[in-house]
């Protein structure tokens, strides 16, 4: 029995509000459980210099949790004048997972960076970071549209994130805290709407995993993120 009483490949419930910035592009607050995250994607109308006539744009990502995200406050990171390792990994398989399905050179010479701001964590952050992370990234592309100021939508695919792994010896979908602390392998997917790979993070915590274990791991996490791709949907079509 899984602490939240879930069946093994059962979801946290989800939900995706938008709009919920006055001055974001796009925006949204994605709830997976008790994993709460604000995502803004803010649009600049340069490249970065190493993008600078070339045709083309760029999006990239920045995550961070607030002090009290977690049981005991976390020191702000700027206060020590550097982000951690963890942070920067975070954030850069973030930026990686939206490029995958935005048209570059559809997107012109401009930049478009997601923040991703964790208020409240229970497992899986850089997943719902990931699936929020597309949504404020979605309305960012509707705005620009909208105004004339990109012509083609940049966008090709839906792009989400789920974390799966061994716990208690069995393959379960969707880690919260009290799981994702105690596994034998924890994983995390990144997945197209059309089913394909962006990313695999899987990692044995003791015991070496089996291939079979993996293939398992694939087809739950193919589940949830295809549950993902339609909370994305029904989000960004209201």
């Amino acid at each position: 029995m899984r602490p939240s009483g879930r069946s093994l490949d059962q979801m946290r419930s989800i939900s995706i509000e938008t709009g919920v910035t006055r001055y974001a592009e796009g925006s949204c607050l994605i709830r997976v459980g008790n994993t709460h995250v604000l995502c803004t994607a803010s649009v600049e109308d340069k490249p970065p210099p190493f993008l600078r006539n070339s045709g083309q744009g760029w999006v990239t990502a920045e995550y961070g949790m607030l002090p009290r995200a977690t049981h005991t406050r976390g020191r702000r990171e700027a206060a020590s004048g550097k982000q951690s390792g963890r942070t920067q990994e975070i954030q850069r398989l973030i930026g990686r997972s939206l490029r995958a399905v935005v048209d570059r050179q559809a997107l012109g010479e401009r930049q478009i960076t997601v923040d991703c701001d964790v208020i409240q964590a229970d497992g899986g952050t850089r997943c719902a970071a990931i699936t929020g992370g597309w949504v404020a990234l979605r309305l960012a592309m509707n705005h620009l549209m909208a105004k004339g100021i990109v012509t083609s939508d940049p966008m090709m695919d839906h792009v989400a994130a789920i974390s799966c792994g061994i716990y208690a010896g069995q393959n379960v979908l969707d880690l919260d805290y009290d799981e994702d602390s105690a596994a034998g392998t924890d994983g995390n997917f990144v997945i197209t709407g059309r089913g394909k790979l962006v990313e695999v993070q899987a990692s044995a915590e003791g015991a070496p995993f089996a291939f079979d274990d993996l293939s398992a791991l694939l087809a739950l996490a193919a589940k949830g993120t295809a549950e993902l791709v339609a909370a994305q949907k029904a989000a960004v079509e209201k």
